[in-house]
């Protein structure tokens, strides 16, 4: 299970394949090369049932070898920056998969707090604003649902069951209002693009600029560094940050789903 995100630039591989064609190779080339590197670090050979489990990708692996020379030099191409994402092939798609780990959840409770607390509220980005604001869309209830639910085989859709509550003058916020910030808002082009939610163009500027910083400014490196080992929900939303940033740059719609 994943959020699935990606950036809609018009490309001759998207124009060919469609939204949910491409949604589905990259879902398959993930699960694959985790199943792969699960096995490496397993240090045993791989059994009969397991080369089945890769084989049964080999159709959806092949095309996405003839889609790679496409991406590599595509101007939304996520795979080219600093922090590759394990799975990830195709370059303008990404994935925060679940659970989504304690590292991220306290990451983002500290930054946000630090953020609103020193940061003077004229300098605030508006999406912070509109996140502060008591009457702000983004009320926390879809991941306060999300936190609930349990599947069948024991998978949460996050690690932590009670949010990080905010404090001082974020005092009626938490990170379940941080999440459902992230989520974005509902699509408005009735299903067609096969996702639920969206990020508008004109709601991208305000999203790149908060995100710059809470994951980047006056962030040390090696504290960075450190996230990025022990958090894989670090990794990702820094591949999440990079989309947003692309599609401003592009001005084309983030997808969401």
């Amino acid at each position: 299970m994943s959020l699935e995100f990606g950036v809609e630039f018009s490309c001759t591989v998207r124009r060919r394949y469609g939204e949910q064609a491409l949604r589905e190779l990259a879902r398959a080339a993930s699960i694959n090369a985790r199943f792969v590197d699960l096995c490496i670090k397993s240090e045993q050979p791989p059994t009969p049932e397991m080369v089945g489990f890769v084989e049964q990708f080999s159709d959806k692996l092949q095309k996405i070898e003839e889609i790679l020379p496409f991406c590599k030099h595509c101007p939304a191409n996520l795979s080219n920056n600093q922090y590759p994402v394990l799975g990830e092939t195709i370059g303008c798609l990404g994935r925060v998969t679940y659970p989504i780990d304690a590292h991220i959840e306290h990451f983002l409770a500290n930054r946000f707090q630090l953020i609103i607390d020193t940061v003077p509220l004229e300098d605030w980005p508006r999406a912070l604003h509109i996140f502060m604001d008591r009457e702000s869309p983004f009320d926390g209830e879809a991941t306060k649902n999300l936190r609930r639910i349990v599947t069948l085989e024991g998978i949460r859709f996050f690690v932590l069951r009670v949010a990080i509550k905010l404090c001082r003058q974020a005092a009626h916020l938490s990170t379940d209002n941080i999440f459902d910030l992230f989520a974005g808002f509902s699509t408005t082009d009735n299903g067609a693009s096969s996702y639920a939610r969206e990020l508008p163009v004109m709601a991208l500027a305000d999203y790149n600029e908060l995100l710059e910083i809470v994951f980047f400014n006056n962030l040390l490196e090696e504290e960075k560094n450190r996230l990025i080992l022990i958090s894989q929900s670090f990794n990702q939303y820094l591949r999440y940050a990079e989309a947003i940033k692309r599609a401003d740059d592009l001005q084309v719609r983030i997808l969401i789903d």
